[in-house]
């Protein structure tokens, strides 16, 4: 074994405190990156556009990680069902086929004037919260809700979700329900740790400042913001750019064969760069709204959203 003089060690000192004082810099090598790549799931919805028998969340699942995704958000009615066998059946799946469950998105209303009708809603909400909790889901996407002055979905569609308030109230009575109503939940979202993420869905939030009004309002951390690039009655590419610096999560639309209610030809390079600049690095989550076949429209979205972002 080698020994180190007197002579030596104090050169071999003088060397590492040299070394020492060269700036940060110069003594590590410069690399350019871009911050780790948005990972993609697929949304059940993607399978079952509400028409006929829900397709099973389970093979939804096994689709995902066959194609290739990196997770599944699964669309709260389209579940068969609340019972700790089944939940425990597709946590079970989720995980044999290594696929994060990443959202559960659920269906209620707070724009309503009658204060038990926003309760049943409140309460709703507050079990989808267990709900996601049991399944091991880390966010719940909650809508605003809407006047429902128009009945039918199909012709809120046709006037691009500019829906009239009921008569005697106003924008701001909504406001003020949907604030109330969330604030409502945050306590159970902060005791079972899932964040709520509120959708620019057609009713209170299709209008972009309103829903970020309404974040604002709320302030917590425990509600974040679900960016649709989808649903929007103007250029969608403003909408996106002003929510992409507050997005949680992205839910990212295509149309294959035609949509259901409309047909956007959405530029995802350009939507890739948008939420790139403004710092997004969360779960992009394919909602395939098209009339074409999942079983063709699924792989065909996929692919151009990793082209897509894969370039981002």
């Amino acid at each position: 074994m080698s020994t180190l003089t007197r002579r030596g060690f104090l050169g071999a000192g003088l060397t590492v405190a040299s070394a020492s004082a060269l700036p940060i810099e110069a003594r590590q090598p410069r690399t350019e990156t871009k911050g780790p790549p948005v990972r993609l799931a697929v949304s059940t919805y993607s399978y079952w556009h509400f028409h006929g028998d829900p397709y099973p969340v389970d093979r939804v699942i096994e689709d995902a990680a066959r194609l290739g995704f990196d997770g599944v958000e699964i669309l709260h009615r389209q579940m068969d069902g609340e019972s700790p066998d089944y939940v425990n059946r597709l946590k079970q799946a989720a995980f044999k086929h290594a696929m994060p469950l990443v959202m559960l998105s659920i269906h209620q209303d707070f724009v309503d004037p009658d204060p038990a009708k926003r309760q049943k809603d409140i309460d709703h909400t507050i079990r989808c919260l267990e709900l996601a909790s049991r399944l091991g889901i880390p966010c719940i996407r909650l809508n605003s809700g809407r006047w429902n002055t128009i009945a039918s979905f199909d012709d809120l569609m046709k006037v691009k979700g500019q829906e009239p308030p009921i008569a005697g109230h106003t924008e701001k009575d909504a406001f003020d329900w949907v604030v109330s109503s969330i604030e409502a939940c945050l306590p159970a979202a902060e005791r079972l740790g899932v964040m709520m993420a509120l959708e620019n869905h057609w009713g209170l939030t299709t209008s972009v400042d309103t829903l970020l009004a309404i974040h604002k309002a709320v302030g917590s951390p425990w509600l974040g913001i679900n960016l649709d690039t989808g649903n929007y009655p103007g250029d969608p590419y403003a909408g996106i750019a002003a929510l992409a610096p507050h997005a949680t999560i992205v839910q990212a639309k295509t149309y294959y064969g035609g949509g259901e209610w409309y047909t956007l030809d959405l530029d995802y390079r350009r939507i890739a760069g948008i939420l790139r600049d403004a710092g997004f690095r969360g779960w992009v989550s394919l909602e395939m709204e098209g009339k074409e076949a999942p079983a063709t429209a699924v792989p065909k979205s996929l692919a151009l959203l990793r082209d897509a972002f894969q370039r981002a």
